[in-house]
């Protein structure tokens, strides 16, 4: 039975809406050195659905970038190039990240998670990480997906 592919992107430059916009992230090294363990999203039950495939091993990650100018393929010949596929084996999972009554909630648990190892596991420094989410890690917020890349977790 042939695998079914989960696409996941990584930005090589931060995004316009970020101070350091156009710098490199170094996400890509930091992916293949270990050092981003994970990246956050959102929309938690949509990745769940297809991380769990992963996990059974009925599909694998494929961590990609763009090779250009994201999405502007018409314009300068951008395209998606892999990075690296991630199968069961590798520890690919998720957690699901919330933040409620100033605790941080890892699949429901209160978890004394900082900010710091939170961010530097998402291969960002604390400052660039509030940049990059931006007002998004607000109390009462939507679940975020903690899509991890080795078996490294928070919860345990």
């Amino acid at each position: 039975m042939k695998k079914k592919c989960i696409v996941i992107t990584v930005s090589r430059q931060f995004l316009e809406q970020h101070p350091r916009s156009g710098d490199e992230t170094g996400f890509l090294e930091k992916i293949r050195e270990q050092i981003k363990k994970h990246t956050i999203r959102g929309n938690y039950e949509w990745w769940k659905k297809r991380i769990d495939m992963v996990v059974r091993d009925e599909a694998y990650l494929s961590i990609r970038y763009w090779t250009g100018s994201p999405y502007n393929y018409q314009r300068d010949g951008s395209k998606q190039a892999e990075l690296v596929q991630l199968h069961a084996k590798d520890g690919v999972g998720i957690e699901k990240l919330d933040f409620t009554r100033l605790v941080w909630l890892i699949d429901d648990v209160d978890n004394d998670l900082t900010l710091e190892e939170l961010s530097k596991n998402d291969g960002l420094s604390k400052r660039d990480f509030i940049d990059w989410f931006d007002g998004e890690l607000k109390i009462d917020m939507d679940s975020k997906a903690i899509i991890h890349f080795t078996d490294f977790r928070y919860g345990g």
